[in-house]
């Protein structure tokens, strides 16, 4: 499905935002035959998989703040691969700010390499660890990169000055991963992805804010 009418379902989109949105198909597709940054069966879902998978977080910041309270929120995206979630979140919001890390360094490349492509002037890339990252964020996001708890330690032990949370898409059985957080004093909310969109395939996905 080239022309990306999964994002239009969901959000009133600019025409500056539709055409962001529907080049990135393209775009990924190429970058993925010289660098395998999304599985070779998964490309072909880049929109219900990744992109409006993604968009979830804004669906559910949407939720919390009214659009001119958004304006200005600075996100830090730990372990972004190709740029998930955060060039589909920079398209959709480009009254924030968005720092793309991981330290793959030809992953980084791709997210950058596209970011600029489609002409995103609110992010910055940058080939880190997340232990390395030494910047000032509201959000931290991050998208099935590792368990909840190490992600909470690299954002709270090292440099990253984290003032309003952790945002984690995590999908299937949570409660261990749960449980584990509040045994260190970790505050943890769940909103189910299916509150937000139909589409079945997400089922049992969820976005968790965590914070002290």
């Amino acid at each position: 499905m080239k022309r990306n009418i999964l994002v239009d379902k969901y959000f009133c989109l600019t025409d500056r935002q539709k055409e962001q949105f529907d080049a990135v198909f393209d775009l990924y597709h190429e970058w993925n035959r010289k660098i395998n940054v999304i599985s070779r069966r998964d490309i072909e879902h880049l929109y219900l998989h990744h992109i409006l998978h993604s968009v979830s977080v804004a669906k559910s910041l949407f939720h919390r703040y009214n659009t001119e309270d958004l304006s200005g929120l600075h996100f830090l995206d730990l372990g972004t691969g190709g740029g998930f979630p955060g060039i589909p979140l920079a398209i959709l919001l480009p009254q924030c700010s968005f720092k793309l890390i991981d330290s793959i360094g030809k992953k980084i490349r791709v997210a950058k390499e596209i970011g600029d492509t489609i002409g995103l002037t609110n992010c910055e890339y940058a080939h880190l660890r997340g232990q390395e990252e030494k910047g000032q964020y509201d959000y931290v996001v991050s998208r099935a990169v590792m368990p909840l708890k190490g992600l909470w330690e690299i954002t709270t032990r090292y440099g990253i000055r984290c003032k309003k949370g952790l945002i984690c898409l995590k999908g299937g059985d949570l409660e261990e991963e749960l449980e584990e957080c509040t045994k260190i004093g970790i505050k943890c909310s769940v909103s189910p992805i299916s509150d937000y969109f139909s589409e079945e395939w997400f089922e049992n996905k969820y976005i968790i804010y965590a914070k002290h």
